[in-house]
């Protein structure tokens, strides 16, 4: 898989020269890949936010580079707009940026800036729609009269109208009961599989990381701590314990099961990977 995006030594000082100066990033690098779903977690404080809003131009680095395939996205000022359809960010709580008069009109207003108009706007529109769950009889109503699980959809739409190359999920189901937070992940690993688009997650939830994405990126004190596929990760879970962070679930039964003396790898992160391991243990004649 090629790089779509490279963080190259970033670092971002708030407060420069003065009392409060501090880096929220500093020194990262990393690369993410084409079609990939890389989830980003971390503590409060860790530099999760800061970093995200430099992969689309919000903030411009103190040091070092972001690069969109191998280019520079600072290299030419002016053209910062154009990064930004490209990389396309959803802010947690989004449907607060809501403010148009139709949930239509909410979800075109970033293809249209585009200079998308007629058949290939409408489309765009009410393709976003239909990936999450916005039905064609609500494209018409005010924003304002949704629940505030379908603001978000409909926020999130707006982004994907877009059809961004990379899709930014800043803690996409902070406030969502549970059922609302499995239907929105749902329609997003859909959108990833149907679009094969990049897509990165900032959760603080493990759980939700564990179950959808490819590789987690683990950040602590402004710096990237590990990176790695999720057994990877969750195989130092003593590191992210120690870091202020948690593991999943069921990554904690597996664990608990090896303290007891079961051949389990604590590493498992998933319900079905540890039923297997329990199933195993259980042909061989083990108590469990």
């Amino acid at each position: 898989m090629e790089p779509i995006l490279q963080i190259r030594n970033l670092t971002h000082t708030y407060g420069v020269g003065t009392p409060f100066q501090r880096s929220a990033v500093e020194g990262m690098s990393f690369d993410v890949y084409d079609g990939e779903f890389l989830g980003v977690i971390g503590h409060t404080g860790s530099g999760k936010s800061t970093l995200i809003q430099h992969l689309n131009g919000l903030l411009k680095p103190t040091s070092g580079q972001v690069l969109l395939r191998g280019r520079d996205i600072w290299a030419e000022p002016k053209k910062i707009r154009d990064v930004r359809f490209k990389v396309g960010l959803v802010f947690q709580y989004p449907e607060y940026q809501l403010f148009e008069e139709t949930v239509y009109k909410d979800i075109a207003f970033g293809p249209a800036n585009m200079g998308k108009t007629g058949e290939e706007l409408d489309r765009c529109v009410r393709e976003a729609a239909r990936l999450v769950g916005v039905r064609d009889d609500q494209l018409d109503k005010s924003p304002f009269e949704l629940s505030g699980g379908q603001k978000r959809r409909v926020a999130l739409a707006g982004v994907m109208a877009m059809e961004p190359d990379v899709l930014v999920l800043d803690e996409p189901t902070a406030g969502l009961d549970p059922a609302g937070r499995e239907n929105l992940m749902a329609n997003i690993r859909d959108y990833h599989r149907n679009k094969n688009k990049t897509i990165i997650l900032v959760s603080h939830s493990m759980d939700e990381i564990a179950q959808n994405v490819d590789r987690i990126l683990v950040l602590k004190n402004a710096h990237v701590l590990m990176s790695g596929v999720p057994a990877e990760v969750f195989q130092r879970a003593e590191e992210l314990i120690s870091a202020g962070l948690d593991v999943p679930q069921v990554t904690r039964v597996a664990r608990a099961l090896r303290e007891r003396g079961l051949d389990i790898d604590p590493a498992v992160y998933t319900v079905e990977a540890l039923e297997k391991q329990l199933l195993a243990l259980r042909k061989g004649g083990a108590a469990c």
